[in-house]
């Protein structure tokens, strides 16, 4: 799968989002610099995820699935943004492509409109291995590389 790589990992827990250039000045507008920008699934159970000052935080009991999706075009991937096709939202990076997390219950949020959101997608950049420590958690999921 294109973009994935060992490059950037910190552990089996911690999933940076990929650095991309032309868009890192951009991001940094955002607070985007590492540590800032990660999904990480914490030892007590929680998956908490980080874009500069945005921050979505849930049990990982209710993460109830995952789908690779992606490539994406540029002006679909980079930065954060909400959906209003699916109360989901999105800490976009770069263009190789992300992990949606689907949430059982919505989890509350600032960030998109309603106050909740339904799913998350992140740009990390070793999408089969956060994927692979999600199945490793019970938490099932597909390849379907839609955008």
């Amino acid at each position: 799968m294109p973009g994935g790589g060992r490059t950037g990992i910190v552990s089996d827990t911690v999933f940076p989002l990929r650095a991309a250039r032309p868009w890192s000045a951009l991001l940094g507008a955002f607070g985007i610099r590492p540590g800032a920008a990660q999904v990480e699934l914490t030892h007590d159970g929680r998956l908490v995820a980080r874009f500069g000052r945005l921050r979505v935080e849930t049990p990982l009991d209710n993460v109830c699935g995952y789908r690779i999706t992606g490539p994406y075009r540029w002006w679909r991937a980079i930065g954060p943004r909400g959906s209003g096709a699916d109360r989901g939202f999105t800490f976009g990076t770069s263009t190789h492509g992300g992990v949606c997390l689907c949430f059982r219950e919505w989890v509350a949020s600032g960030y998109v409109r309603g106050g909740r959101m339904e799913a998350l997608t992140a740009t990390v950049d070793d999408l089969e291995g956060l994927a692979r420590a999600l199945e490793a958690r019970g938490i099932a999921g597909s390849d379907e590389r839609r955008t």
